[in-house]
């Protein structure tokens, strides 16, 4: 039986996760919503500036923290890095086509192709449970299709298509494991993705207008502050108790869509959303009773 001093401690723990991941979710909200703000300028250039400005932040902390970027898996890390930098310029590209919620929202079955790449990768199993929760989400993909004619087949494949590079990113960090620092991992992937977004931006640049240079330079901030509290959340707590919290970032995306993009979501909209989300929180809770 637990005393009340350990009760006390995980009440505590619970709010500081709540807190990180809130302070998270509202970074990389904010910065996503900022990318659609930048309508006119080419994604590669916005993968650019946007990795740029977190790549110095890592670096600058590794380097205060004397952790090195030299060892052993940095094919892995690169493959990593690259993934992520497809499934950003993907996410980036179907913002600018489709309303942001429904953006953010379609990006959350990436565990559809994370579960079965493990299975082909990893050989890991899904279970007749996580089956039927992908089919409950991709269900939500076919209504939302079907009732929101703002979401048109360019976009729709950018974001199914990011969703699947995100799914390939988190089969290669379990490959990586736990023998690498976050700090490391996220640096390789800002690396890569610094890289590719500027050697892209050389064939197609377009001057940012003046006032796009501070919200260009503030993706980065975001983007690092994100990472970082996300961090810290699963440093304080287990992957199942903080996964479920990422899923709030949905609703906040409806919120910042509405405000600031006046965008409206039908009732047929909102359920396509909702079994989107509800499977893959179904998913989450039940892979934690098995």
């Amino acid at each position: 039986m637990e005393n009340s001093d350990t009760t006390e401690y995980k009440d505590q723990s619970i709010w500081l996760v709540l807190l990180y991941m809130l302070l998270s979710i509202l970074a990389f909200t904010v910065m996503n919503a900022f990318v659609k703000y930048l309508q006119d300028l080419p994604p590669f250039e916005i993968v650019f500036f946007r990795a740029l400005g977190t790549l110095i932040l890592c670096l600058i902390l590794l380097r205060a923290r004397g952790i090195s970027l030299v060892g052993d898996q940095v094919g892995w890390l690169i493959g990593r890095g690259i993934a992520g930098t497809i499934s950003m310029l993907l996410f980036f590209m179907a913002v600018k086509e489709i309303p942001f919620g429904s953006a953010v929202s379609l990006r959350y079955l990436s565990p559809i192709f994370a579960g079965i790449l493990a299975v082909t990768w990893l050989k890991e199993r899904i279970t007749a449970w996580q089956w039927m929760c992908f089919f409950l989400a991709f269900s939500g993909v076919l209504l939302l299709k079907g009732f929101d004619t703002r979401i048109n087949l360019i976009g729709l494949s950018y974001i199914l298509t990011s969703a699947f590079f995100s799914g390939v990113v988190y089969v290669l960090i379990r490959r990586i494991g736990l023998s690498k620092h976050p700090l490391v991992i996220i640096t390789y992937f800002m690396g890569c993705a610094t890289a590719i977004g500027g050697l892209l931006s050389l064939f197609n640049w377009q001057t940012p207008r003046t006032q796009d240079w501070w919200i260009l330079v503030s993706l980065g901030v975001f983007g690092f502050f994100g990472q970082l509290f996300m961090t810290k959340a699963y440093q304080v707590a287990t992957v199942g108790t903080v996964a479920p919290m990422k899923y709030l970032e949905a609703i906040f995306a409806l919120l910042i869509g509405w405000i600031w993009f006046g965008e409206t979501y039908g009732p047929g909209s909102l359920l396509g959303i909702a079994l989107v989300i509800g499977g893959m929180l179904l998913n989450i809770f039940g892979t934690r009773r098995e």
